[in-house]
């Protein structure tokens, strides 16, 4: 197959899979999808699952879990007679699909002449989905029938018939039917659209050039892939982490990872890690692999997506750890989960590949519920939050200020929707001074939050990162920790287990005050250019004294202007003085 023929076909695969994306978000009826874009699409092999093409606007989590899940359905399929035209099969089983209850996955076939060509999928989030916490965040969580309504690989559609009993019968156990029936509706019409945009393409190429095009996009995708890790040196890499708790036990849970490297291969080890813990922070077996894949899609920011680029990994997941999640085991935390295992992976290749690495982002996406029945409409919300941070720093840069959670890329629903269709209240929005792990890079600055209710709601969090912060690496040093507070009848305090609580009743002007760590440091802080140190000063990304302590800065003047005060920095007494630190240092006694 030549080249070109090769770059066109897979640029109107991306295409297409990119416009089922689109058509989900603006199809949508709840803000989770048609606002933060919690959803992702594309089309798989019919006989292997392996992903062909998957669009660019929905999540990096479903980056795999959606080829694992229609991997773990063809069987099923089969056993009852095989995928026929106008049929799609929904699921939200996590330890079959991956993630947690609240995302639900459709797939669909695509025939040409009576042969099974390609298969759809579409995943997205559901705003409710039942359970004991509206928004299935629940920390309190200890088994999975406690966090929603759990549906099993079943047909939704048979022939093109809708099974509107099975529909009925969810959207009777969720609080919010309506919302939740739009968004099906939406995802269901992916499967047609996507339908006709293949008939497109069959006319224009052909069934057996669109065959051979996927087949070796996907061989070269693995060949490119193989060329990386080539470049490796062969060994062991290794790399531990651990979780603040459970939301049930105040006890840290430990997570180990060994990657070895063997010519092209790349093996993934997870043997060391804690057991499964009785509260919701577990991940199932899928969605370890997902993110694993999803951190090397960071490292390799040029490779394709699709079922060839994997190829060269191999993975072992212990049974009964707490990256193996099996029935009936909650995973509510699952996202927790994903940020410890990217910071796994990013803490033991940045040994192998420092150049390429980051060190760890802000860790917790810290989502926070608040839901009700509006007194105005008298109807039933919900609203979840999946709160930005800040990345690690790199060889090549800082770390983004305020980002979106890397394993998901969720964003924000903007404060003025949320206003109106909430009843509540953001009093303040800022970057989060001094957030951000000190280091010749560095870490980005997390976020804080100010939120002010404004009728009775009840509020829950699940978050972490507040014992154990995100780390620096070569030099870099620790973000700032996570921090969840509330102001409830006047009063302040916060949760016993710091970044989790459930179901808190809040009544008019309480307040949640919510704060996101920043990324680690890269590199020695000492090595930080003045002028970087001076910019985050007067941008208020770093306080005078971090700058004083950590970057080892001498401040020649301060100006108040516009009610700020503007710094600026003596360079020669800076390079006087970080010498004499970096000569104090050498003489104390290093750790082991």
């Amino acid at each position: 197959m030549d080249p070109v023929t090769i770059a066109v076909v897979r640029g109107a695969l991306d295409q297409v899979a990119d416009e089922l994306d689109k058509h989900l978000i603006r199809a949508a009826i709840s803000p989770i999808i048609s606002e933060m874009n919690d959803c992702a699409n594309g089309m798989f092999h019919p006989e292997t699952g392996e992903t062909i093409a998957q669009g660019k606007y929905g999540l990096p989590v479903f980056l795999a879990n959606m080829q694992l899940t229609v991997q773990n359905l063809i069987p099923i399929v089969r056993e009852q007679g095989g995928f026929k035209p106008g049929d799609i099969w929904i699921v939200n089983d996590p330890y079959f699909s991956g993630t947690h209850l609240s995302d639900v996955c459709l797939v669909s076939p695509y025939f040409i002449d009576n042969e099974l060509f390609v298969l759809f999928a579409s995943t997205g989030h559901w705003i409710d989905i039942g359970g004991a916490v509206p928004g299935g965040w629940g920390p309190k969580a200890t088994e999975i029938h406690q966090e929603g309504v759990f549906i099993p690989p079943v047909k939704l559609y048979e022939s093109g018939k809708p099974n509107e009993a099975l529909i009925r019968t969810i959207l009777a156990n969720l609080r919010m039917p309506h919302e939740v029936r739009g968004d099906l509706v939406a995802m269901t019409n992916v499967c047609f659209v996507g339908r006709r945009r293949m008939d497109a393409l069959v006319a224009r190429f052909g069934k057996h050039v669109l065959a051979e095009c996927m087949t070796e996009m996907m061989d070269r995708s693995e060949e490119q892939m193989r060329s990386y890790i080539r470049e490796f040196p062969d060994g062991v890499y290794e790399f531990e982490d651990w979780l603040d708790n459970d939301g049930l036990i105040d006890k840290p849970i430990r997570f180990k990872l060994k990657i070895t490297v063997k010519g092209s291969d790349l093996e993934f080890d997870f043997t060391g890690t804690d057991p499964r813990p009785k509260g919701p922070l577990n991940l199932a077996r899928t969605t370890t692999i997902s993110t694993c894949y999803v951190a090397l899609k960071h490292i390799f920011p040029e490779i394709p997506v699709n079922g060839g680029t994997f190829r060269p990994t191999r993975f072992i997941i212990p049974e009964g750890c707490a990256l193996a999640a099996e029935y009936p085991a909650p995973v509510g935390g699952y996202l927790e989960m994903v940020g410890v295992v990217l910071d796994l992976v990013f803490g033991a290749l940045v040994k192998l590949a420092p150049e390429r690495a980051p060190a760890a982002f802000f860790g917790t996406t810290g989502v926070t519920t608040i839901s009700g029945r509006d007194p105005a409409t008298k109807r039933y919300f919900s609203a979840a939050w999946p709160y930005p941070g800040g990345y690690g720093g790199s060889a090549a840069s800082d770390g983004l200020v305020h980002g979106v959670s890397p394993q998901s890329m969720a964003t924000l629903m903007s404060f003025e929707l949320s206003e109106h269709r909430y009843p509540f209240r953001f009093e303040e929005v800022a970057i989060r001074e001094n957030s951000g792990g000190p280091g010749r890079h560095r870490g980005g600055c997390g976020t804080r939050f100010v939120v002010r209710a404004l009728s009775e709601c009840q509020v829950s969090v699940l978050g972490d990162r507040v014992d154990h912060r995100p780390f620096g690496v070569c030099g870099g040093r620790e973000a700032a920790p996570n921090s969840v507070a509330f102001r409830v009848d006047g009063k302040e305090w916060t949760p016993p287990m710091r970044s989790k609580y459930q179901n808190l009743i809040l009544q008019a002007d309480d307040l949640i005050m919510l704060g996101s760590p920043g990324g680690g440091g890269y590199g020695d802080p000492l090595e930080r250019a003045v002028e970087d140190v001076e910019t985050d000063l007067n941008r208020g990304y770093v306080a005078r004294e971090s700058a004083e302590r950590d970057y080892g800065v001498v401040i020649k003047s301060v100006v108040e202007k516009d009610g700020r005060a503007r710094y600026t920095i003596d360079k020669e007494a800076t390079r006087a003085r970080r010498e004499s630190m970096k000569k104090k240092t050498a003489k104390e006694p290093q750790p082991a």
